[in-house]
C-alpha cells in the first residue's frame, strides 16, 4: 500500500501562484509515476500532470500548459505541483495519485493509489 497526503491548497487571487505537495509513505516511492488530477464543482475528475519515476519525463493537460509544472524529490518521497498564472477555472479539489504505469493518457487504465485531495480556490 501507498499512502498519499496532499498539502498546500488554499485561496489565491487570479494570476497568483500556489505550490501543492504530496508526500508518500509505504512502498518505495521511486517505483511509481506520480501525478495530479483535479475535480471542479459539478464536473468529473480530470488529469492534470504526471511525472515518471526519476523525474525525467512528464505529461500534462493542455489546460495547464505553460502555467503548471511538476517535480519530485525522491529523497523526500514528495511530488510537487507548481501552479502559476492561476485562473478561476483552476478552482478544484486537487488529488495526488500514484501508479506503476506511466503514459500520456495517464489514468485511462486506472490509478492504484489516491490521496484525499486538497482544495484550491482561485478568486477573480
Amino acid at each position: 500500500q501507498v499512502q498519499l497526503v496532499e498539502s498546500g491548497g488554499g485561496l489565491v487571487q487570479a494570476g497568483g501562484s500556489l505550490i501543492l505537495s504530496c508526500t508518500a509513505s509505504g512502498r518505495t516511492f521511486n517505483n511509481y509515476a506520480m501525478g495530479w488530477f483535479r475535480q471542479a464543482p459539478g464536473k468529473e475528475r480530470e488529469f492534470v500532470m504526471v511525472i515518471n519515476w526519476n523525474g525525467g519525463s512528464t505529461y500534462y493537460a493542455d489546460s495547464v500548459k505553460d502555467r503548471f509544472t511538476i517535480s519530485r524529490d525522491n529523497a523526500k518521497n514528495t511530488v510537487y505541483l507548481h501552479m502559476n498564472s492561476l485562473k478561476p477555472e483552476d478552482t478544484a479539489v486537487y488529488y495526488c495519485a500514484a501508479d506503476e504505469a506511466f503514459y500520456s493518457s495517464w489514468g485511462d487504465y486506472g490509478i492504484n493509489y489516491w490521496g484525499k485531495g486538497t482544495l484550491v480556490t482561485v478568486s477573480s
